[in-house]
Formats: structure tokens, sequence, C-alpha cells
């Protein structure tokens, strides 16, 4: 591990007179690990890091001054859209400093992020490009040496992973919390035990960067990871490998050794449906170890839309994955895309009866409800026909294709769930509740032909369900 304080202005090596500065805009409330694995790696080297988490702190007007280097961690969608307004900001610095982009969507959107003054893209595997690229700055200070980007947009190079360098960064504290049962809270950390997904899902942003590839992280280099957020207070995990049974033997052996060196520590995990059924017999480590709660990506309980998105499971699969971890005393949260150019108004009020039916009301977070499918650049979606015919060309602000339902109703219908739910949201509505009003709301546009919705479930105790208090979206 880097000691304290090492790097952090500057010190001995070859990039000793370089002044970087990274940024994050939107991480789901996590404290950003995109930030803390490249800074251990720069800081290694001599540079002067500053880390700034825009989600939790503003972007001082000097925030670019005297800095060489200045690169945006994006990792997903959102972060990405709130980006640019600080990119462009960047860009007008004087002097002007180099600007990277790196993270998933950072090569996915590589045209509009270069128009907005981004010199270096980095995707994939990035820590040891962004050395390279500071290595090449240093050597003269002087960001036009740099106008040509030498280093590859994707990369899936081998590295040494180091132990991020989490100096610098807001206390965990004021990140998401897991609420558990009986109404306490405990602190989050958050790490990362592999890299990619050897899964080819249609609509993952994951897919365009990493094309099956995946890298797990040393056993010894993750603990450590979690070791120095518990000496910051963390009493939780959260996992964000995209599945963490990709690499079974070295999950199992991580949560093992997790749960030995420290026993009260809980976390949770990410694991596709297939791999629920396919590892059941790992479920009960799982349990066994402090597993709060498991992240599965359902998407939806229609065969069709399965098939289009590739998600490698079945509708016959999901009540399975339930009861299975069920049995083994694990809490499931499913996620879904509920609104796609295949949904129709039948097949939405089955979701909603499913989600019901399989008592998974209080599990889903209320934001599932209304998910509409992301088509972004670079998206596997747009080799079907169909994407083809109903998406619009990019749009560059939203950084999404558009589409629009062959059914305007079922657009209309997600509209107003959306608007429902972010009133019900905003009002602190339970899980239950949000959940009664979209099914009313769906009763209420059913369209002349359409079958009636079943009668709910009738409303039970609140399930004793843990869940971390920053809701999710893309």
């Amino acid at each position: 591990m880097i000691p304290p304080g090492r790097g952090t202005h500057g010190g001995p090596g070859p990039l000793g007179r370089l002044k970087v500065l990274l940024i994050a805009t939107y991480e789901m409330g996590r404290q950003p690990f995109g930030l803390a694995s490249p800074a251990a790696w720069l800081r290694e080297r001599g540079a002067a890091v500053r880390m700034l988490d825009a989600s939790r702190e503003p972007v001082p007007p000097d925030a670019f001054s005297d800095t060489h280097l200045v690169a945006f961690h994006l990792p997903m969608h959102t972060a990405t859209r709130l980006a640019m307004d600080v990119i462009e900001r960047a860009a007008r610095g004087v002097p002007r400093p180099h600007l990277c982009a790196y993270g998933l969507y950072a090569p996915l959107n590589s045209t509009q992020l270069r128009s907005l003054g981004v010199t270096t893209i980095l995707g994939g595997e990035f820590e040891a490009g962004l050395v390279r690229v500071a290595e090449r700055l240093a050597t003269g200070l002087d960001p036009s040496a740099l106008a040509r980007q030498v280093e590859p947009e994707i990369s899936w190079e081998r590295l040494e992973f180091r132990v991020p360098d989490r100096i610098g960064l807001p206390p965990l504290d004021r990140y998401a919390a897991l609420m558990m049962p009986d109404g306490r809270t405990r602190t989050v950390g958050y790490t990362e035990a592999s890299r990619g997904c050897k899964h080819r899902c249609r609509h993952c942003p994951i897919v365009p960067v990493y094309d099956g590839h995946f890298r797990v992280v040393p056993i010894d280099t993750v603990i450590e990871d979690i070791a120095q957020q518990v000496d910051a207070g963390a009493e939780h995990i959260t996992f964000g490998d995209p599945d963490f049974f990709n690499g079974i033997t070295h999950a199992i052996r991580l949560v093992t050794r997790l749960h030995e060196r420290f026993p009260q520590v809980t976390y949770d995990v990410t694991i596709k449906v297939e791999h629920l059924l396919e590892h059941r017999r790992h479920l009960r480590t799982l349990r066994d170890t402090g597993c709060a709660f498991v992240v599965s990506a359902f998407e939806s309980f229609d065969d069709e839309i399965l098939r289009r998105l590739d998600k490698g499971h079945t509708a016959a699969d999901a009540p399975v994955a339930v009861e299975l971890c069920a049995r083994e005393g694990l809490s499931l949260s499913p996620t879904f895309v509920a609104f796609t150019p295949w949904t129709t108004y039948d097949g939405y009020t089955r979701f909603l009866a499913s989600v019901d039916t399989l008592g998974l009301v209080e599990h889903v977070a209320s934001v599932q409800l209304g998910i509409r499918l992301l088509v972004t650049a670079g998206s596997k979606l747009l080799e079907l026909a169909d994407i083809q015919a109903l998406a619009g060309p990019f749009n560059e602000a939203a950084l999404v294709h558009p589409w629009k339902h062959p059914d305007a109703g079922v657009d209309a219908l997600q509209e107003n769930v959306e608007k429902q739910l972010q009133r019900m949201l905003r009002a602190g509505a339970s899980r239950r509740d949000a959940f009664d009003a979209v099914y009313e709301l769906a009763e209420q546009a059913k369209p002349q032909g359409a079958r009636l919705l079943p009668a709910r479930s009738p409303r039970r105790a609140r399930a004793a369900i843990p869940y971390l208090t920053e809701p999710w979206f893309c």
C-alpha cells in the first residue's frame, strides 16, 4: 500500500513536476474507485494528484489553474452527461491543461468528448495508459506536445493492479449507506474484484469496450483496499464487478478471506440469473460470509425480450433464482429494463404482476419500474434490424439514439410512470406505495381489448430487506 501522503503533493520520480486533477461527476453514491485506482499509479510515479468528486463537492472556479493534466472518470451514462459542462470549463483554462476522459463511456462517446476539448480517450484497462500520457506530458509540460493520441482508445492490457489510494476523497460517511432491516445504517465502502465481463448482453455498455474480455484483481490487492476502507469506518462493502461469479473460484476465495479477516463486515454483489442457477451450491457460502444482498439483472419476464437482449436466461429461470436465494436466506435485489421497443401494454402489466406474485415488491427499487432502454453510441442493440428502424440519429446532448415505441400509448405510459415515481420518491414513499401507484396508473391506461390486471397481493408487513440509500440508475 502507498504510505499516507506519498505523492499527494508531488515527489521523487519521473512525474515529480506534474500536477494532475482527477474528477468524478457521479458514481451512484459511492466513493469513486475510478479516481482512487489511477491516483495510486500516478502518485507512485511522483505526480501531485488531486481528486475531486463533483457529486459531493462543488467544482471551484480555479480548479483547473496550475494543473497540467485533468482526467474525467466516465463509468456510466449519467456521469458522462454531467461531465460535459465541466469539461467545457476545463477546456477554457489558461493555460489550457491536457484533458483526458477515461472509463467505459469515454470511448463510446469519443467524438462528442473530443469536440468539447478532450484530447485523450482511454477505455478498458486505463491506468497504465493514463500514466504513459502523464509521462509524455511531463517531458516538457507542454499540452500541445500531446495533440495527437498515441495510446489505443480501448485497451485490454494485463495490468499489475495497485491498491487504490483514497487520500483526498470525501469520507465514506458522505456517501450512500446501507439501511438495515432494524432501521440502523452501516457505512459503505466500494471496491472491484474483477474488470470486464465474459458475457455479451446486447444492451450492456461493457460489451462494446471489453467484448468478452475479463480480468481478475489479485485477492491480496482487493483485501488491502477493503482494509483501508474498514480503517476509515466502512462496515459494508459493495463489490462493483459486472458479474461477481464470472470467476467463481476467485470470488469464493475472496469472500472467504474477507470474512476471515473482517467477520463483522457485510457486503453485496451483482450476479447474473444464469450464474445463480449454475453456481447454486455457492449461495450458502455467500450467506455464511456476510452477503447482505445480491443484485441480479432480471431485466424482463418476457422470453422474447430476454432473447433480443441476449441475457442468457429465460423467464422460467427467474422464479428459480428467487427460490434459491430465499432458501439460503439471501436477499435478492432484481433490476429491470421495464420499457423496451418490444414491451406491450399487456407485457408491462404482466411484469408488474410477476413482481407482485413473486413477493419482490419490497426487493425492487422503485426507480426500476420505469427504466427505459438506453441505446448508447456503439451499442450492440444497433445490430438489430428493428432497433435500426426505430432509433433516431445519435443525440449529442442526450448521448443516446432516441427511439419511439411503435405504440404511442406505451411511450405515454412510460412517461407517466416515470413522473409518478419521481413524485413518490420526492415524497419519501415506500416501495410498496410506489408500486401500488404505478399499478393504478397501468390500470387507468388500459387500452381497449387489453387484459385486465390481476388483483394485487394483500399488503404484508414490510419485508426485512437491506438496501442502499441512494437509488440506482444509469
